[in-house]
């Protein structure tokens, strides 16, 4: 008995409280400004039925910690009350936005989707229950799994309608038309044949290859294959116009490469062929350029000729800089602002919506969550034992911190807007399922591979 007590995840638990005080807080505060009474002097208090969100919500990450102590005792404690808290921050944010936005189910949905992260969760967990080293001798089926369900997604966009000015989403409808991206799916899958393959040839791509003049290049025969796959999912996505995910696919590859290698020279040479093919596709792709036009507008320009862009292509990310300076210090308070002025505020400026209500605290707050979700990442990666679960975990954690990175600085203006989702927070299912088998494979690395 004294074994199962010092078994359990105390630190995990105690860390879980948070979470569902922040639930718990943030679902009576929407009760009270959706039933806000016409006269000052009555408060309707919240029933039991509207809490049941919250409810359900904390029920469902307590379930998902016991069977943590029970499956994975030794697993890292402090990964999933980050995630829980983040996953939080997404249902509340839903379930703000659903009514305004005239979707009320918007954050029914959300919480659905969480759970059924959870559940894929703990899914992965026992599907690894011996390690994750035999997935290493799947690469190849990985990585051609992946392809091959964005490719189909391809043809259908190809076959519905071709429109190289403007972007398309990689998507297809499962039975019961419920729509699901393949691309989540094969950013994990193409994490697991990279590691698998750098960790293979570590030895000799850490060594360098011939030389072009005086500047080493990589190990071409080594590196066919690792190109080869990173170009057909390129032109995947730039087929179907997501040049986002094209980024952040690049962005995991680089990541990967220094990771196995330690080689800097790599990740010069990739950087050269990534402003090339940005090149490229500014001058093939019309909303491409529309797009690196508008970071350079100024949003408060009175000029005629600029107002037509504002109101125009850049009338997004401009309401977006609006609602994030209205947020000031404090924010306006959860259900207060007027966030749904920003288009598609649910999805690409979700991170937006939280400034302008929950303030420069709250996005500082939020960040700080992403630095400790990236920190334990790497952290588990650093304390793994073999080559592949080292690049395995490594690869996995640059995935949310490449596309964190990405997306806050598109609502910040400081890149070019892309519409990839940020972690668990942008309402979507695809999204949050695949970052949650992310999470399944880590706390297995952390539990089988930690010293």
């Amino acid at each position: 008995m004294l074994q199962g007590i010092h078994r359990y995840r105390w630190r995990e638990l105690q860390l879980l409280i948070l979470p569902c005080l922040f639930m718990l807080t943030g679902i009576v505060m929407l009760v009270l400004v959706d039933n806000a009474p016409q006269q000052a002097n009555r408060v309707n208090l919240p029933t039991l039925d509207s809490l049941i969100p919250a409810i359900g919500v904390i029920a469902a990450l307590l379930a998902t910690h016991i069977l943590l102590t029970v499956f994975l005792p030794q697993a890292d404690q402090v990964l999933f009350p980050i995630v829980a808290l983040l996953s939080i921050f997404g249902v509340l944010m839903a379930l703000r936005l659903g009514p305004a936005l005239d979707t009320p189910n918007l954050g029914s949905k959300q919480l659905l989707w969480l759970l059924l992260g959870l559940g894929f969760c703990l899914l992965t967990i026992l599907f690894t229950r011996r390690g994750t080293l035999w997935i290493r001798r799947y690469k190849y089926t990985f990585a051609a799994f992946g392809i091959l369900l964005v490719g189909i997604s391809l043809v259908r966009v190809l076959t519905s309608h071709i429109d190289f000015n403007s972007p398309t989403h990689d998507e297809l409808n499962l039975p019961g038309g419920i729509p699901f991206q393949p691309s989540e799916l094969l950013k994990i899958c193409l994490v697991v044949f990279f590691a698998a393959y750098v960790a293979e040839n570590r030895e000799i791509l850490g060594e360098g290859g011939p030389r072009l003049g005086f500047l080493p290049v990589p190990p071409l025969k080594q590196f066919g294959p690792l190109l080869l796959m990173l170009a057909v999912a390129l032109v995947l996505f730039v087929g179907l116009r997501e040049l986002g995910l094209a980024l952040l696919i690049f962005g995991i590859f680089l990541a990967m490469l220094y990771l196995g290698s330690g080689r800097l020279l790599y990740v010069g040479w990739g950087l050269a062929l990534f402003a090339v093919g940005a090149f490229l596709c500014y001058q093939v792709f019309g909303y491409v350029q529309d797009r690196v036009m508008v970071v350079g507008i100024d949003c408060n320009s009175q000029d005629p000729n600029v107002r037509k862009i504002i109101l125009g292509p850049a009338f997004q990310i401009c309401q977006g800089l609006i609602a994030i300076g209205t947020g000031g210090i404090f924010g306006s308070g959860l259900g207060l602002g007027n966030p749904t002025a920003v288009p598609a505020v649910q999805t690409d400026y979700v991170f937006a919506a939280v400034a302008e209500e929950f303030g420069l605290l709250g996005v500082m707050a939020l960040l700080g969550l992403y630095i400790m979700l990236i920190y334990r990442g790497f952290r588990i990666a650093t304390h793994a034992k073999s080559a592949f679960n080292q690049l395995l975990a490594g690869g996995l954690t640059a995935v949310f911190a490449i596309q964190t990175m990405i997306i806050v600085a598109g609502n910040l203006k400081l890149m070019p807007l892309t519409g990839i989702p940020l972690p668990f927070i942008t309402y979507g299912g695809s999204s949050l399922i695949a970052n949650y088998i992310i999470i399944g494979l880590l706390l297995r690395i952390s539990a089988t591979e930690s010293t």
